[in-house]
Parts: C-alpha cells; sequence; structure tokens
C-alpha cells in the first residue's frame, strides 16, 4: 500500500478518490486508508464490486488487443485511465506494434505523477492531468498534438468512467463531442456502472458522492448508456455486460450477480 509519507501536496489523502479504490479493487498498492476503508464499505452493500473492476479490466484488455489487431488502430486516447496496472493500454497496443500512441487522461495528480514516472523512456505515450469534460483542452493538449494525428483513425476510450460524470455536465454530449472531432473509421469504447434495480442506483451513488466529496455522477441505466451511442454502428456482440464481450474462451470469468454490472461496448464512426 502506498506509503503515507509520500503525498503530492496537491492531494487530501483523508478524501477517497475513484481511481485509488479502482487501484485496491485491482490489488494495487497506489492507495490510502480512506480509499481502503471505502471499498470494504462499499462491499457490503454490493458484494460484486471487486469481481466487477477485474472483469472491466479484462474487457479493455480485450477491447483494445483487438482494435489494434483486427482494425489497425495505432492511436488511443484514454478518458479517465485511472492508476497505472498490469496490462495497460499502452502495453496491450503496443505488443501488436510498437510504434502504437496512447494518451492518458486523469484529473488525480497521483495518476500524473505515477504515470510519469512510469513511462519516462516511452516517447510513444504520455499521460496528462485533465477533467475528462474539457475536450478541447484534451485535444489541444501539446503532448496530444504530439502523438495524435486526427486525420487518422482513433480508439477514444471512456471505460468504467462516465458514471463519475454527473448529469449536468451531459455525458453522452460528451462522448458525442469527441465523435464529432474523431477522424471516419475511429471507435469509441463505452462502458459504465448500471443498475435496473432502483434502491442499487440511489445507494451506490449517494455512498460514493459522499465518500469522494462530489467527484461522482450517477449510476445509471442501461437505455441511459445506450443513449451515448445512439446512431453509431455497434459492434457485435452489442451492448452487453463487459465479461461478456468477446470472451477469450469458454473458461473465461462471468460477471456472477446483477446488483450492478459494467455495461457497454464499441461502436465505429462513419
Amino acid at each position: 500500500m502506498q506509503e503515507e509519507s509520500w503525498r503530492p501536496d496537491a492531494i487530501d489523502t483523508t478524501v477517497p478518490s475513484v481511481a485509488r479504490m479502482y487501484d485496491y479493487y485491482l490489488g494495487g498498492d497506489d492507495n490510502y486508508e480512506s480509499d481502503r476503508v471505502a471499498c470494504e464499505e462499499l462491499l457490503k452493500a454490493v458484494p460484486s464490486t471487486k469481481v466487477l473492476a477485474v472483469n472491466n479490466r479484462r474487457f479493455l484488455r480485450r477491447v483494445v488487443r483487438m482494435l489494434a489487431q483486427e482494425y489497425g488502430i495505432r492511436q488511443f486516447i484514454d478518458h479517465g485511465s485511472g492508476l497505472p496496472t498490469q496490462d495497460n493500454v499502452h502495453q496491450v497496443a503496443q505488443s501488436v506494434d510498437p510504434a502504437a500512441r496512447v494518451v492518458y487522461v486523469d484529473n488525480d495528480p497521483i495518476v500524473l505523477a505515477h504515470g510519469r514516472a512510469l513511462l519516462e523512456e516511452n516517447d510513444r505515450t504520455a499521460v496528462i492531468q485533465a477533467d475528462m469534460r474539457d475536450t478541447d483542452g484534451i485535444f489541444g493538449h501539446a503532448e496530444t498534438r504530439r502523438l495524435i494525428d486526427f486525420e487518422q483513425p482513433v480508439a477514444a476510450l471512456f471505460v468504467s468512467v462516465l458514471h463519475c460524470v454527473p448529469d449536468e455536465s451531459d455525458p453522452a454530449g460528451l462522448v458525442r463531442e469527441v465523435a464529432r472531432r474523431l477522424a471516419p473509421g475511429s471507435f469509441l469504447v463505452v462502458c459504465q456502472l448500471v443498475s435496473e434495480r432502483p434502491e442499487i442506483r440511489k445507494y451506490v451513488t449517494d455512498f460514493m458522492a459522499e465518500a469522494t466529496g462530489g467527484h461522482w455522477g450517477r449510476v445509471r441505466e442501461q437505455r441511459e448508456v445506450a443513449a451515448y451511442l445512439d446512431g453509431f454502428e455497434i459492434l457485435e456482440p452489442g451492448l452487453v455486460e463487459v465479461s461478456t464481450w468477446r470472451p477469450d474462451n469458454d473458461l473465461a470469468p462471468v460477471q456472477q450477480t446483477d446488483e450492478w454490472i459494467e455495461w457497454g461496448g464499441v461502436a465505429r464512426l462513419p
């Protein structure tokens, strides 16, 4: 676990961070006591949360590998990327083609610090600290301009992050604004936490909003997430619970409970 003596000045480690909570569920070390307490409390109400996080990470790996191998995508922008862990986007993409380029975007200063340390010797990858709702800032950032050629197809990733965007910030509008700026043949990868049970949506939304000091949006319904990609070509198998999206084999782990799930898929731009 993160040494309590190592604290970037901008970070209040008494307030849980979504990125660090995710890191804890994945078995990482870059988290603090406040993150661990919040994670364990959340597990009491929604015990599938840890498995959900692991399955979501596996989905990300499968998607990136598929886009790189089958569609020749060599440029990725990972919105709300979280802390570096195993098989990050650049590692998966560059295992297919070492020339693949990746821009990670996150507003957590710990992500910036750890990401830059990890990527010091990888000049085809960058980490920028930005709010993922700031599309102008992200697309205009010097590192984005250095790495991404917007005349060529790009994969824009919104993997398990749009539930952090409140309704007033219009997550569907955010996805469409990014899509508007991408070249034909680009891809959108979208999934977020959903539940068809109103009591679960309310509990988790209220819990995370309070725990993170308001850095949270809402657990939504499947129909709301489907609207993010309305009008785009959805790749098979469509929008699904992510552990069932093109599993590596019949023995791949599948989400066993459904109080809440990660739900989404991949869309191709015309």
